[in-house]
């Protein structure tokens, strides 16, 4: 099952001070092991632009869709055996400490 793994920022990031994940090791092991099939750090929410049509107008704007202080930051494709495995491979992700990470399935189309 593929699941798109947004990382977001937080708020409320963990205080604990014990020894933070690293994000170069996390993305070496779940590369090596198959489960992370891509992934990026996005641009800023500076540099964002929202496209919508409505009623047959084209409206570009810039920024994010949304005003939030929490945005994406970035994104990680992952392949699992099913959502229990990915909540695994998140939690060992440092921004499930300094951020929270946001699970999706992907649907298949031609199912």
């Amino acid at each position: 099952m593929k699941y798109m793994m947004f990382v977001c920022s937080d708020t409320e990031p963990d205080t604990d001070t014990g020894d933070m994940p690293d994000i170069e090791k996390w993305v070496a092991e779940n590369d090596s092991r198959g489960r992370r099939l891509d992934g990026s750090v996005l641009g800023p929410t500076s540099a964002a632009t929202t496209v919508r049509v409505r009623n047959g107008r084209l409206l570009v704007s810039d920024g994010p869709f949304a005003e939030t202080k929490e945005v994406i930051v970035g994104y990680d494709l992952l392949e699992c055996a099913d959502l229990d495995e990915a909540i695994e491979v998140a939690r060992a992700h440092p921004m499930a400490r300094n951020g929270r990470l946001e699970l999706r399935p992907l649907i298949d189309l031609d199912d």
